[in-house]
């Protein structure tokens, strides 16, 4: 019986595809530590000590997320990727808070994405460790759009 994502006329994932969308994972992971390591030396000004010294916080966490992906890539048949996804700077401190947040969003559609995908695969475990991981980066993006001084962003979910 085919599912209804087959038809409707959507093709069901495979395993090659979800491997593909996790490498594309882990490189944001990578973009995001190289950030934050970056970003907390920068930042400069007493409105930002605050923020700094939890986007040092988040580099380790970004780290530990980087690591769990690629083992879930490795587990999966594929080869983790080496190549994280271009890491944008400014001299102005609003600049890189607004460049994390973006990169959070887009983070956090990605893997909410990606657990449909795993559930999809019947790869449940793999889905639990992204939900694990899901929730730190909204607790990121929540750091961000505070020091931002803005509303959290309802980021949706990835195509």
């Amino acid at each position: 019986m085919a599912t209804k994502k087959a038809r409707a006329g959507k093709k069901p994932i495979t395993r090659k595809q979800l491997i593909d969308g996790l490498n594309d994972d882990l490189a944001r992971e990578y973009q995001a530590v190289i950030a934050y390591v970056n970003y907390s030396q920068v930042l400069k000004g007493a409105e930002y000590m605050n923020i700094a010294a939890e986007l040092a916080v988040h580099a380790t966490e970004e780290l530990a997320h980087a690591i769990l992906i690629a083992n879930q890539v490795d587990y999966l048949g594929g080869m983790p990727c080496v190549t994280p996804k271009p890491v944008k700077t400014s001299e102005k401190a609003k600049d890189m808070l607004r460049f994390d947040l973006e990169a959070e969003n887009e983070t956090i559609r990605q893997y909410r994405r990606r657990i449909k995908q795993c559930d999809e695969l019947g790869e449940f475990a793999t889905a639990e460790h992204i939900r694990d991981i899901l929730l730190q980066e909204q607790d990121h993006q929540i750091s961000l759009a505070t020091a931002l001084g803005i509303d959290v962003p309802d980021v949706g979910i990835a195509d």
